[in-house]
């Protein structure tokens, strides 16, 4: 019953940092406007995400764009489109294989030993989809971070960490941890008899049935068999 909980409660975390991944590849706050030095005018915001950039205004009106060319966009940007694209394919993946594998679902029947290998492979399958997403969103992060610091970038081109990025951490991070739990839930399975069962891999003579003792034998001396007498 634990064990069902916990893959419940996994499952619907990496759901969830599913759902949150596919916020963060729509929204345009990835990078956002730096208000530093001389660039003081407050009554606009930039934002640059990975599909558009925009422009919010103080009194609530927004403007955005789609960017025109594709590979004019810069590594990062275009490695984010790529990455995040793969992270909600194989988060939906992610979330029919263990669907599949869960105790509380009817598929695969009664093999146990399948379901395990189906849970297991949606736990790997989830933390693999938390790595697409944290590598479009770390990359994107340094870039700001160096592009901050660095003299040679001008005033009003620099950029700092946005909501998104944010996010996309948070996202990344659960998708890791509910896969590598999901996966820690999977059964321990040994084969007796040519069938599975349940346990730690280890001999158990609980269930063992005793074996009928063994026919007595004649007592010999000096190999000459002794014949019983009443």
């Amino acid at each position: 019953m634990v064990n069902t909980s916990m893959q419940l409660i996994s499952f619907t975390c990496a759901v969830t940092g599913w759902i949150m991944a596919i916020a963060v590849t729509a929204l345009p706050q990835w990078k956002v406007s730096a208000f530093i030095g001389s660039n003081i005018l407050t009554s606009e915001i930039k934002w640059e995400g990975i599909w558009m950039n925009c422009i919010y205004q103080t009194t609530g009106h927004m403007q955005c764009k789609t960017y025109d060319s594709m590979l004019a966009l810069p590594p990062d940007i275009q490695a984010a489109r790529a990455l995040m694209c793969v992270a909600i394919f194989m988060g939906w993946l992610s979330c029919t294989v263990s669907c599949c594998g869960m105790k509380c679902t009817t598929c695969a029947g009664d093999d146990r030993r399948a379901k395990a290998g189906i849970a297991l492979s949606g736990g790997v399958l989830f933390i693999l989809t938390g790595l697409c997403v944290l590598i479009p969103v770390s990359w994107t992060a340094n870039t700001v971070v160096q592009d901050f610091y660095n003299p040679q970038v001008p005033l009003m081109h620099k950029r700092e960490l946005g909501q998104a990025i944010y996010l996309g951490w948070a996202s990344g991070v659960i998708l890791m941890i509910s896969g590598a739990v999901l996966s820690s839930t999977c059964p321990l399975m040994e084969r007796r008899s040519g069938r599975y069962r349940r346990g730690h891999v280890g001999r158990s003579f609980a269930n063992t049935p005793a074996s009928a003792p063994d026919p007595p034998k004649p007592i010999t001396s000096n190999s000459v068999p002794l014949k019983e007498y009443v």
